[in-house]
């Protein structure tokens, strides 16, 4: 019984550190897949005398191949707000003044691989490609939330939306995205057609899709791939090895298991104690016989020691065992990888002992105090 209740509590104590680490793990590679993947690369900006903020860089046209000759580089893509002050946004031709006035949805220019750089899926229709791109065709896309506001349900039907007067044709919906969730709410052209009808000047920023823990590397590599004269001229954003949000909930999880796992390691050595304590009070009259034939109180509570340190010893090395393999079944189970440190596990054994040696002190104080001569009338 007494190692069977510090093999329940080391093997839970195990079990417990090792799902924290594995859960943890998923976790956070499930955030680092979701937001450690995007790197944006912008022109610096500086504030003039006025207030004004004024690009001090600029991104060639040609960015998305010199980016995706860079390792680790997945999928790029160019990106732009069309500035149209004033400009109208509609489906139909002509302007309604019974209509109460309502802000735009903004426009946007993109190269062809957006969608699959920044993660977007279509509702309906499909993304314009690199033949619109290079002819300038009057095509868009637009975001689902944009197409709520403009009554577009259906592509099939060949809808067109003015902008500034000029129609373009409808191809698709996007209806959700992974990164830049600001292209819900917009109308998204082909950068050449942009280049055309609205005097484009400069990409406004490339987005780039990059393998999870490439983005330190590619943190310098971007900028001199776009800019090799003045790399200084344009920001990077790329992701650490992880995100600070998927750390965040690591330590979250890690906090709550630590929490169970002294809980489980109480309950273990209150367990030890209470068995310790039962076998002081089953062996009164040995006690009170060794004690009569010359044993001191130090050898007795040295006994009761020693016995409940082997005791958490062979327990730990038992529930270590149990608790690792319980991580694994666990994991195997529901297909995660699983983490348990190699020190924990011999932590776990060596707890064991410790907990031992904790648990058994107050049963072999008793011990140590009890007479002979009561525990000879008593125990015989």
């Amino acid at each position: 019984m007494t190692i069977a209740g510090t093999v329940l509590g080391i093997s839970a104590l195990i079990t417990t550190i090792g799902l924290a680490q594995t859960t943890a793990g998923q976790i956070a590679r499930q955030f680092d897949a979701d937001a450690a993947t995007q790197l944006v690369v912008t022109p610096r900006t500086a504030s003039t005398g006025g207030g004004a903020v004024v690009a001090t860089g600029a991104l060639p046209w040609d960015a998305v191949p010199r980016l995706e000759r860079l390792a680790g580089i997945e999928s790029a893509a160019l990106l732009a707000e069309v500035s149209l002050p004033g400009a109208v946004v509609t489906t139909v031709p002509v302007n309604d003044p019974s209509q109460p006035p309502s802000a735009p949805p903004p426009v946007y220019a993109a190269s062809e691989a957006l969608l699959d750089t920044i993660g977007g899926r279509l509702s309906t229709g499909r993304f314009f490609d690199a033949g619109h791109d290079l002819r300038a065709d009057r095509v868009a896309v637009l975001g689902v939330r944009a197409a709520d506001r403009l009554g577009v349900q259906r592509v099939d039907t060949q809808p067109s939306v003015f902008v500034d007067g000029i129609a373009y044709a409808v191809l698709g919906v996007i209806d959700s995205v992974d990164a830049r969730a600001e292209l819900l709410n917009a109308v998204v052209l082909p950068t050449g057609t942009a280049r055309a009808d609205f005097r484009l000047s400069a990409p406004g920023d490339a987005q780039a899709r990059i393998a999870v823990g490439a983005g330190p590397q590619l943190r310098g590599q971007a900028a001199l791939a776009l800019a090799p004269d003045d790399p200084e001229s344009l920001d990077v954003s790329a992701p650490d090895g992880r995100s600070q949000l998927g750390r965040d909930v690591q330590a979250d999880v890690n906090g709550v298991f630590v929490i169970l796992s002294a809980v489980v390691l109480v309950a273990g050595g209150v367990g030890i104690a209470n068995v310790t304590m039962l076998s002081v009070m089953e062996r009164v009259g040995e006690i009170g016989l060794r004690r009569a034939i010359g044993a001191t109180r130090r050898q007795i509570a040295g006994q009761f020691v020693a016995e409940s340190v082997v005791v958490g010893l062979l327990g730990g090395l038992i529930g270590a065992a149990l608790g690792v393999f319980a991580v694994v079944a666990i994991s195997a189970v529901r297909a995660w990888t699983p983490v348990v440190d190699p020190w924990i596990a011999l932590g776990g054994a060596l707890l064991g002992a410790v907990v031992g040696l904790v648990a058994g002190g107050f049963p072999a104080r008793r011990a140590a105090r009890i007479e002979p001569v009561d525990a000879l009338r008593g125990g015989t």
